[in-house]
């Protein structure tokens, strides 16, 4: 009896005759974007109210006193919803989106849906020294692609899905949809063609309409007074793009410092114990660098620094200019190690808020000592700029930092200084690292996608499709005669690995290397292969040796196969030509 057709099966048909693919991935482009500007939206209003309930509920006379012990909270009820109710560990959102396009087909995970709407509002609102973008990417990416994968695309149609969801959650988040396509293509190695462009573009509007239907079109930051651009300060926001950069590479040095510290530490309990008390200690004698820090932002933008630094314990002595340029100086140094220890201690968050942070710091810092030198500078414009600067130096993404802190700003008139200061802090970053803190574990894993086709064609080939095993071994004991016998006379391949007793690779043999003896009777039962036997040209390493290694492995030894080693045993072999032909369909499918 034929199983009963589901309604979803039979739409699944349906649209098969009667919607093409790619009209219906610009329909899914659509969908995935209200879906991420949804979660953008939930995201963001579950922080509000948990933020609210301690700066306006029932704990408020209390608020500053309580700043020691609120992160420490918020930690411990991550980890006990990872423990106990998601039962995994939650990744570092973009990242995780990342590893998912190289490594897993664009496949992600159901519970990422909810495990950074669960625990990212826990880590933010009770102060954690992180923004929202990064859990508000991972979720949009996982909506994307596990409806691509209900709807049963193909893995790059999947991929493009997850993408343009990530977009969109980064459109709807700040309210940028021009940022959050180069973003794609930035961050995320997307090619822009026709094919990728459309939907991505349907996305991230799909979302930031949604955003501003639920929460309206006010900007994230509020500069009302841009000056236009005076072509007499450009050598100033080129000294800005250096002090930008500086910054930048301390912000990623302390990041790799604190992470490497962390992940040295086993037990959990005692991991969110010091991280607590760090961050505790932290934001109760430096109260801005609570939580994302958007009020705070404003307030330094419009030089409020009494509002600014209202709960601030010695705020009395704020009407000494030198004292305020010291304030800011002890933000940008702190800022770097209250978020690198809210995310190593295993608080859910991203880096996007508090890189935008440290940039309107940079920038505030840069015009009060430049007014202290007898320099006049405008606040608005600088802060700014310095905005953008570390967003290029910390994510190395020089044209969303551009479009993205002129969209949640409105300051457009400012594109050429913004190109200015960008530019020398990217390029000074880059020139110290080549990755960012996104991609620095990816590149480790040799995981990492790049705008570099061929590198990122070999990233997509996996190992595992390419391994041959039907190859025969012979013992290195064995006759000449034996070998003959039960090896050469069975095999369909002229190459034969040599194993110990431990499937260990002790050597290779190939016909050649017999052809001459292999037909001499006498020869044939005195010789042993031990004898015959050599060692292999290369060996490639499991688990260790990227695609890219492989291939050079390849190059370097003129081999046609080289046999695999994994965890000292024996698997099997690649061949040169099954890797190129393998090479050659997935660029083509890429």
């Amino acid at each position: 009896m034929l199983k009963k057709k589901t309604p979803f099966t039979r739409f699944l048909i349906w649209r098969y005759k009667h919607i093409s693919k790619k009209n219906f991935i610009y329909i899914l482009s659509i969908l995935v974007g209200l879906i991420a500007g949804l979660s953008s939206v939930a995201l963001k209003n579950i922080t509000h109210y948990i933020a609210m309930f301690f700066e306006k509920g029932a704990v408020h006379d209390y608020h500053v006193y309580w700043y020691f012990i609120f992160p420490f909270i918020g930690l411990l009820l991550v980890l006990l919803m990872k423990k106990y109710i998601l039962r995994k560990d939650v990744g570092h959102g973009i990242p995780m989106a990342l590893f998912a396009i190289s490594q897993k087909n664009g496949k992600m995970d159901r519970r990422n849906l909810i495990s950074s709407l669960l625990t990212a509002p826990l880590t933010v609102g009770f102060g954690g020294s992180v923004g929202l973008e990064g859990p508000s990417v991972a979720t949009g990416a996982s909506f994307g692609s596990n409806i691509a994968r209900m709807f049963h695309m193909n893995e790059q149609s999947r991929k493009l899905l997850l993408v343009c969801a990530a977009a969109g959650s980064l459109s709807a988040i700040f309210k940028a949809p021009i940022a959050a396509i180069l973003f794609a293509i930035e961050v995320f190695s997307l090619d822009l063609t026709f094919a990728s462009l459309l939907p991505l573009l349907m996305a991230s509007v799909a979302a930031v309409v949604t955003r501003m239907f639920f929460i309206g079109e006010q900007y994230i930051v509020d500069f009302h007074a841009i000056q236009q651009f005076d072509i007499q300060n450009i050598l100033f926001y080129a000294a800005l793009g250096v002090i930008t950069s500086l910054v930048s590479i301390y912000f990623s040095k302390i990041y790799f410092t604190t992470e490497n510290y962390f992940s040295k530490i086993k037990n959990d309990y005692l991991k969110i114990v010091i991280a607590g008390f760090i961050i505790g200690l932290l934001t109760f004698l430096v109260p801005p660098l609570y939580g994302e820090g958007f009020t705070f932002m404003n307030s330094l933008i419009a030089q409020d620094y009494t509002s600014a630094f209202d709960a601030f314990l010695y705020k009395d002595t704020l009407g000494n200019s030198w004292v305020v340029i010291g304030l800011i100086l002890g933000l940008i140094l702190l800022k770097p190690i209250a978020t690198s220890v809210t995310l190593s201690g295993g608080g859910v968050g991203g880096v996007f808020a508090p890189v935008l942070f440290l940039g309107a710091a940079t920038g505030s810092f840069f015009v009060n000592f430049s007014r202290q030198l007898g320099f006049n500078l405008s606040s608005e414009n600088f802060t700014m700029v310095g905005m953008a600067g570390l967003m290029a130096g910390v994510l190395q993404a020089p044209m969303t930092a551009i479009f993205l802190i002129a969209e949640i700003t409105g300051g457009y008139q400012l594109f050429v200084p913004l190109m200015i200061t960008v530019a020398i802090s990217f390029l000074i970053s880059k020139a110290n690292s080549d990755y960012n803190i996104y991609t620095k574990e990816l590149k480790d894993q040799n995981a990492l996608l790049t705008h570099d086709k061929d590198q990122a064609v070999l990233t997509l080939l996996k190992l595992d499709n390419i391994i041959e095993t039907n190859f025969i071994s012979v013992k290195p004991n064995m006759t000449l005669k034996d070998m003959l016998h039960q090896a050469v006379v069975k095999s369909k391949r002229n190459l034969f690995p040599v194993l110990n007793d431990e499937r260990e690779l002790v050597g290779v043999l190939t016909l050649d290397d017999i052809r001459e003896i292999m037909f001499n009777t006498e020869l044939q039962e005195t010789m042993l292969v031990e004898f015959l036997m050599h060692d292999a040209p290369d060996y490639i390493h499991y688990g260790k040796d990227s695609m890219q290694q492989v291939m050079n492995k390849f190059q370097n030894t003129s081999a046609w196969n080289l046999p695999v080693i994994k965890n000292g045993k024996y698997v099997g072999f690649v061949s040169k030509s099954k890797m190129l032909t393998a090479y050659r369909r997935k660029l083509i499918s890429y």
